[in-house]
């Protein structure tokens, strides 16, 4: 099977970086599916989970916050503010996080407030999906 080189980056690491299968990407219009080969593009990255797969291996998780993704002659970089494997995530901070955020919105504040405790219950919850995704792994 042909592989693209792909480029995973957080903002604090490097996440992934090699040769790739497949790539399935949470984009603003939907999941977008990449293999070798692809058309260029470039999209929004939604939270979500993100799935990739080398060469000869399973297919792994990670849980993604916003960012972008490009794609030009079979070399993909993503971007994203955060990526986190399965077993990375913490628990117990997920659900203190998803509680604080529900809090805030229970709250009479700010339209922006009210938007940044929605972002952060989205990507808390995520987390957590993708956590419960990867035990069965």
């Amino acid at each position: 099977m042909d592989t693209f080189q792909v480029h995973i980056l957080a903002a604090d690491k490097t996440f992934y970086e090699g040769p790739c299968v497949s790539l399935t990407i949470p984009t603003s219009d939907g999941e977008q599916g990449i293999l070798a080969h692809h058309s260029s593009m470039i999209a929004a990255v939604q939270p979500g989970t993100l799935r990739y797969q080398a060469p000869g291996e399973e297919t792994r998780l990670a849980a993604v916050s916003p960012g972008m993704v490009k794609v030009e002659d079979d070399d993909v970089l993503v971007l994203v503010d955060s990526a986190e494997r399965p077993e990375e995530i913490d628990v117990v901070r997920a659900q203190r996080e998803i509680e604080e955020a529900r809090e805030a919105l229970l709250q009479k504040r700010s339209r922006q407030e009210h938007q940044i405790a929605q972002a952060t219950m989205a990507r808390a919850l995520n987390r957590l999906r993708v956590k419960n995704m990867g035990i069965g792994r």
